[in-house]
């Protein structure tokens, strides 16, 4: 893969160079630390568009949740979208509840009235959510350590995964109805309409349509590289051989095992990966007030953590190539904004689709890493509120629910491991030529 990258004036090597030599290295450290590798997810959740199919009984399928115990102290007290400590401070919590509990309008109101009072204040706060996300105070949500349970090949295929995939595609990826072949590359093809030919349908569409087709296509990538980097080579003797899978990865991207079509699979890949650059270069002002703290109850650590994602920031903002947002969603406003909020609600309904998965530990990345994609665009779509937030105090206008925190960095590291991986399935390639 070399070259200019469409809808964008960026080209690979660029993004080759930089992740490797910048980026890799200090996402990688940040993943470690407390506050990012525990993550929050209630995988318990029904599908809410088809009956069960029944959960993958493959071992590897399974994730292990958290003890309690093992919990910092300053995660599991937190309020789900505060991240200081004077935001965890329960006694400031109860003051203010019992204050509300005095206000002179909430006693004169009754309790149906209370009800739509939060049910609007709940609308309001999914305006610009382009994910569902899980509520976390329900019993069936569990921290999980993201480093124990990490994203690998599990055997979690056929109709399930395969319907997963062709929902996505097929129902949220804006299909011309003139476009026969089914846009899901697992799909078998149909006569010769192949390659080159299918993609005709694409270039028609207006650039919104294209990015949101490039962004699925781009994670579904991204999340087949991992499993073809990280899978079970052999289990001898009880004892599992992970690893790079080459005839795997040739199987999936080979130009002529896909009719041409894995590069361009790979190329939306790099396409997602500067979107989600964007994302963290535009939202840099938010986490550079001291009033965010990425509280775990550890001061050290906390610090340390802080100043290692506002260097990832200063990396982000020093990349001359970014993509242009500002070119999406740019025409009338009526229509304009029609669109953003039918580009919202596709992705919305794909994030709402990860409870569908099967495979717990494929649910598991795969619901991170949507709403990581979702958190950044709701980032890109809130630039005016990021950059009137004030200093000292949490925001109205924009926030991040610690959630939404830990899958933005996790699903951006993700991308990142993805392009590493890719340069060495380059070298592997050689080798076996």
């Amino acid at each position: 893969l070399t070259g200019v990258l469409d809808d964008c004036l960026c080209d690979i090597e660029s993004i080759d160079d930089f992740n490797t030599f910048k980026i890799f290295p200090k996402i990688q450290k940040l993943q470690e630390r407390d506050y990012f590798r525990y993550y929050k997810v209630n995988l318990k959740r029904p599908c809410p568009f088809w009956a069960d199919d029944g959960h993958c009984s493959i071992k590897d399928c399974h994730v292990e949740p958290c003890p309690e115990s093992k919990i910092p102290v300053g995660i599991k007290a937190g309020s789900s979208n505060k991240y200081s400590k004077a935001a965890n401070n329960s006694k400031e919590l109860e003051d203010c509840e019992q204050a509300n509990k005095l206000g002179a309008v909430n006693s004169t109101l009754s309790n149906q009235s209370k009800e739509a009072f939060i049910d609007w204040a709940r609308y309001d706060d999914s305006q610009d959510h382009f994910c569902e996300l899980d509520d976390e105070r329900s019993p069936d949500a569990q921290y999980v350590d993201l480093l124990l349970n990490p994203e690998r090949y599990t055997g979690y295929k056929g109709p399930s995964a395969w319907r997963v995939w062709n929902s996505i595609y097929e129902e949220n990826c804006f299909k011309p109805r003139s476009v026969y072949r089914p846009l899901n590359p697992l799909a078998p093809s149909r006569g010769g309409d192949d390659g080159e030919s299918f993609y005709t349908w694409l270039e028609g569409l207006c650039l919104e349509k294209r990015v949101f087709y490039k962004l699925i296509s781009g994670l579904h990538a991204s999340i087949n590289l991992h499993l073809c980097a990280n899978y079970l080579l052999e289990e001898t003797w009880g004892k599992p051989r992970w690893g790079p899978n080459v005839k795997e990865f040739t199987r999936r991207f080979d130009p002529l095992e896909t009719k041409g079509e894995g590069p361009r699979r790979l190329k939306n890949l790099y396409f997602l990966y500067l979107i989600e650059l964007r994302a963290l270069s535009k939202v840099a002002p938010y986490f550079e007030r001291a009033v965010v703290d990425l509280y775990t109850g550890n001061g050290h650590e906390d610090a340390e953590s802080k100043a290692l994602l506002l260097d990832i920031f200063r990396d982000t903002k020093s990349f001359h190539m970014h993509f242009d947002e500002k070119s999406m969603f740019a025409g009338d406003k009526k229509g304009a904004k029609s669109l953003k909020e039918e580009f919202r609600l596709h992705f919305k309904n794909i994030s709402r689709i990860m409870d569908c998965v099967g495979c717990d530990k494929c649910r598991l990345w795969g619901k991170l890493q949507t709403q990581g994609l979702g958190t950044a665009l709701k980032i890109l779509f809130s630039e005016k509120e990021i950059q009137s937030l004030p200093e000292n105090s949490p925001s109205k206008g924009f926030q991040l629910t610690r959630q939404e925190i830990v899958a933005l960095v996790n699903a951006f590291g993700r991308l990142s491991t993805s392009i590493k991986e890719l340069q060495n399935f380059k070298v592997l390639l050689q080798k076996t030529r």
